[in-house]
């Protein structure tokens, strides 16, 4: 099993709420929803399309699992929401119990076991685990060297400052880059894999 990540990503590196204003203003965050003039279904959405394709379930944060569980209940019948609700959901926090876990097939991973539990579940055999937002989870996991794929939806604009992926810890990491695609409105869409790996 491998774990893969998937993210939005301005060209200075900002991953923080790319789907709405109010979706994370943490820090004075004022650009929420940046993504959206630069969102189209067949290069970016297709992205996102093949990467859930591929996964044997979804690895989340708690702020980023709080708020696909408000949205994506509510949206049966739609292919790409019926693939989120199916699939298995492992949710590491530090806050919440099993009992708040309201969303089908979700999984708690106590905050302070994650690594631990996570270097497991990469152990095993299966499909991918597929980290979507939660770029605090996102930059612990490439702190560890527990990233497989890291496939990054790069868009044309500067946020000026705001959340990333990327550890600041001065340990350098090569990527090999296997596929991009751009899109009409500029968005390079960059597969890498660990440079390890053959």
């Amino acid at each position: 099993m491998g774990i893969a990540v998937i993210a939005f990503m301005s060209l200075d590196g900002v991953v923080q709420a790319p789907g709405g204003p109010d979706e994370d203003t943490e820090g004075g965050f004022a650009h929420g929803g940046w993504t959206h003039p630069f969102f189209d279904p067949e290069v970016v959405g297709g992205a996102f399309d093949e990467a859930l394709g591929k996964a044997g379930a979804l690895l989340l944060g708690r702020r980023t699992w709080q708020t696909m569980a408000g949205a994506w209940p509510d949206r049966a019948g739609d292919p790409f929401a019926d693939r989120m609700n199916s699939l298995p959901k492992y949710v590491v926090s530090r806050t919440l119990r099993e009992a708040d876990l309201t969303w089908d097939n979700s999984t708690l991973i106590p905050g302070d076991e994650a690594v631990a539990r996570l270097r497991e579940l990469r152990a095993t055999e299966g499909t991918d685990l597929l980290v979507m937002g939660s770029s605090a989870l996102a930059r612990t996991l490439l702190h560890e060297d527990l990233v497989d794929e890291l496939r990054l939806m790069v868009m044309p604009v500067i946020l000026g400052g705001g959340k990333t992926i990327f550890p600041g810890d001065g340990t350098l990491r090569t990527l090999r880059l296997v596929s991009t695609t751009t899109s009409d409105a500029g968005v390079h869409v960059c597969t890498y894999h660990r440079a390890s790996d053959s």
